[in-house]
């Protein structure tokens, strides 16, 4: 049985990039917990060697079918997955995309040492992503920017516009049902502090 259940049929310029591990680092404060924030697709967050070059330390996977399974990184040290499952269009409630958001502010928080019996482990940074890394990852990470870094991204839409940027994502990504889900969960104010 496969971990991934993926589409058959996507466009040709996302299946381009689907065997291609992509990482972009996204600069600025995150907290004492991580070193790092971190964009990605399902590739990177199954590259050992890519990760480790990162100084990534765990993952965050924001898609329902996929399972990304433990990882061993080159050193010795194991990667730290987590998961919150998005479906990349409607279906969604808007309290799992904040649960999300919410995540990552714990992560930053504060680095949970392990106990002596868990696997290896080092700090480092996080990748968030989902399969290809357009959609529902940017939408938890423009979120996440405009909500903790409001003197950089004063409204949602500069967050999206950056993460677009630098993803290199046209107007078509993230979908406009993430976007939607996106606007009420600001509207509801459930990722406030």
């Amino acid at each position: 049985m496969s971990r991934h259940h993926l589409p058959q049929a996507v466009p040709a310029s996302e299946a381009a990039e689907d065997d291609t591990p992509l990482l972009w680092q996204i600069p600025g404060e995150i907290g004492p917990g991580l070193d790092a924030l971190w964009l990605g697709n399902l590739p990177a967050a199954e590259d050992r060697a890519a990760l480790q070059r990162a100084r990534i330390g765990a993952s965050l996977n924001l898609a329902m079918n996929i399972f990304p399974g433990p990882l061993l990184r080159p050193d010795g040290t194991h990667l730290r997955r987590y998961q919150i499952g998005l479906l990349d269009g409607p279906g969604n409630a808007p309290e799992t995309l904040a649960a999300a958001v919410t995540l990552i502010d714990g992560l930053a928080a504060v680095y949970t040492e392990g106990k002596p019996h868990y696997p290896a482990h080092e700090k480092g940074g996080l990748l968030v992503h989902c399969r290809g890394g357009r959609s529902r990852s940017v939408t938890v990470l423009a979120l996440w920017l405009h909500l903790r870094r409001p003197a950089e991204f004063p409204r949602f839409e500069e967050a999206l516009a950056y993460l677009r940027a630098l993803r290199g994502l046209d107007e078509t990504y993230p979908l406009p049902p993430m976007l939607t889900l996106a606007r009420e969960v600001l509207d509801r104010g459930l990722c406030t502090r």
